[in-house]
């Protein structure tokens, strides 16, 4: 097959994992200097109150519900570039996944943040986090609780590289 020369993204606006053919690519961050790089992610699991009483008491029968949930988002932070195919692979330096009851919406919140030093960004690793721990809890109390909803997943915040800092409204 002959090589094809491309320009790549050569506008701003532009997808930047397409060429301007409309090709899938992944993003040469090569030329990128390194800087401390940071993401955070939240979201939310909604459940009934009775779910929601077992897993706080630690009674649920699978066990820790939320310890392994914070395992799993743990994981698959670092996991992300063999999940999400045009993902580079980076050396993450932290990956915290904490967890909010929130009894009165009968809710655990899911915050992830991650950290690296490179070329390139996390976000993607803290998105991965709070959906693989919010699924987990899914998975652990889905016996008791099938009609539990996933929602309000988003990015909060992301800092570092040329584009700086960034805040959700």
């Amino acid at each position: 097959m002959k090589k094809q020369s491309v320009t790549r993204n050569p506008k701003k606006n532009l997808l930047t994992h397409f060429d301007a053919s409309g090709a899938a690519w992944m993003v040469n961050v090569a030329d990128k200097a390194p800087t401390r790089r940071l993401a955070r992610a939240s979201g939310r699991i909604v459940m009934q109150a009775a779910t929601l009483r077992l897993i706080t008491s630690g009674t649920a029968k699978k066990g820790d519900v939320l310890g392994i949930a914070r395992i799993a988002g743990i994981q698959a932070a670092k996991q992300t570039s063999a999940l999400i195919p045009l993902c580079h692979p980076l050396a993450l330096t932290r990956v915290e996944v904490d967890f909010k009851i929130l009894p009165r919406t009968r809710a655990v919140e899911c915050t992830a943040t991650v950290e690296t030093l490179g070329r390139t960004g996390v976000e993607m690793e803290a998105l991965s986090a709070v959906s693989i721990a919010l699924l987990t809890i899914y998975d652990m109390c889905k016996a008791v609780d099938r009609g539990m909803r996933i929602e309000s997943m988003g990015l909060l915040e992301k800092r570092g590289g040329k584009s700086g800092v960034w805040l959700a409204e």
